[in-house]
């Protein structure tokens, strides 16, 4: 990949939505933007990324907030086949159920692929939003903290998962939010918790956006103009509306070169845009500063007796490599997948992968339980992987001229869900 597309989504998007909102992007980008959009559209399916939930429920927190929660149950037949060979009497009871924590900017819409690869695997699926995402409700700036997140996941696993084994998976955001809930509540962790996914996070310990001197100009251009930039937009909503529509093929441009290192369709850059570009820009602003100086790797210790998956982005500049070996460091038995050609939001880039390993997770995970197998005892295990099957299906569509959408087509492509 290019150092061009080697940036961080969170980071490059925050500069992004500071330059577009200052007014700094060019003509020769947008030009460039244009070319590249057509490539894009060539990958483009008649997929609308949407996933309708057979339950969903409001969660109430011990302080007043609203959070959104999704529920996807499996058939029987699905549940029942699962079940036969992992559990001790085949029961789909004693199946865990899997609960998804998205990250920073982001919302329980990421994990599309993943709820719809689990369910048909035959699990139980939990997704939520985060307070001031997605359609959670809105808490007091000062609880927009890792620590709170924690003591909202737990709330919304006694609402809504109370008893039973889990898998608990979290990307980025989401991840640090589980580490914390090892230090809030280590007795759910070690009692009902057979399985972790961290895929692109961080223990802390070092600082983000280190992959690079773009990453870190960006960073330093989010963290110095963003509040200056982003606290007067969220009081002018009609005028971020204009923003947003007047640039949204440089908006396109921007998230993709920010949030993938690899090609995607035109459309899920489209739904990537909005779900980034659509939390509020005062929930992006004052989540910041949970950031600073973050570490938890003393709670890395309450997940040594959980079968543990690391998943991460070769060309992931805001939680690189050597955050994902943190965690492996302090977690024995931990199995660390880096994935070639791979950016930040994996879970959308490369999502056959990260299903194949997350079901691997779960089956490994249940059967220890079973057979009451030691999991710290494992071998360490680091893999490097390539996308083969996304490679050859790119170089197929690159072969072909690129077309264009039709008028109109495009802007219904990326809005189906």
């Amino acid at each position: 990949m290019s150092p061009e597309r080697r940036r961080n989504p969170l980071i490059g998007v925050g500069a992004a939505l500071v330059g577009v909102a200052a007014g700094v992007a060019a003509g020769v980008v947008a030009d460039r933007a244009t070319k590249h959009r057509a490539a894009m559209f060539a990958l483009d399916t008649r997929d609308t990324y949407d996933v309708v939930p057979d339950e969903e429920r409001v969660v109430l927190t011990d302080d007043g907030v609203t959070l959104h929660v999704e529920i996807d149950e499996p058939t029987a037949e699905a549940a029942e086949a699962a079940a036969r060979g992992l559990t001790a009497g085949g029961r789909a009871d004693e199946l865990p159920t899997i609960v998804l924590t998205h990250g920073y900017c982001l919302s329980l819409r990421c994990w599309v692929f993943q709820r719809r690869a689990l369910k048909a695997a035959g699990y139980r699926v939990v997704s939520w939003d985060h307070r001031g995402h997605g359609k959670s409700g809105r808490g007091e700036p000062d609880s927009y903290v890792i620590e709170r997140l924690a003591r909202d996941l737990r709330t919304v696993i006694e609402q809504v998962a109370p008893t039973g084994d889990l898998v608990l998976v979290g990307h980025s955001m989401g991840g640090m939010t589980i580490m914390a809930l090892g230090e809030l509540d280590p007795e759910l962790i070690r009692e009902r918790v057979i399985g972790v996914g961290f895929v692109s996070t961080s223990p802390g310990g070092i600082t983000l956006a280190n992959g690079g001197r773009s990453a870190t100009i960006g960073r330093l251009l989010l963290e110095r103009l963003g509040p200056a930039v982003l606290t007067p937009l969220s009081e002018r909503p009609d005028l971020w509306s204009w923003v947003r529509r007047s640039s949204a093929t440089l908006e396109e441009f921007l998230v993709d070169q920010n949030s993938f290192a690899s090609p995607v369709a035109a459309s899920l850059v489209r739904f990537t845009a909005d779900i980034l570009l659509g939390t509020p820009l005062d929930v992006i602003n004052d989540y910041l500063a949970t950031f600073d100086g973050f570490d938890i790797r003393p709670a890395l210790k309450y997940f040594r007796g959980v079968h543990v998956l690391v998943f991460n982005g070769k060309d992931d500049v805001l939680t690189p490599p050597q955050h994902s070996d943190l965690i492996v460091d302090g977690i024995p038995g931990a199995e660390h997948v880096l994935v070639n050609d791979a950016g930040h939001i994996i879970m959308l880039e490369h999502p056959d992968l990260l299903n194949a390993q997350l079901t691997q997770l779960i089956e490994r995970a249940v059967r220890s339980r079973a057979e009451h197998l030691e999991v710290s005892q494992q071998p360490r295990v680091r893999r490097t992987v390539t996308n083969v099957a996304k490679e050859r299906l790119y170089r197929a569509h690159a072969a072909r001229p690129p077309r264009l959408p039709r008028a109109g087509q495009e802007r219904r492509a990326g809005r189906g869900a």
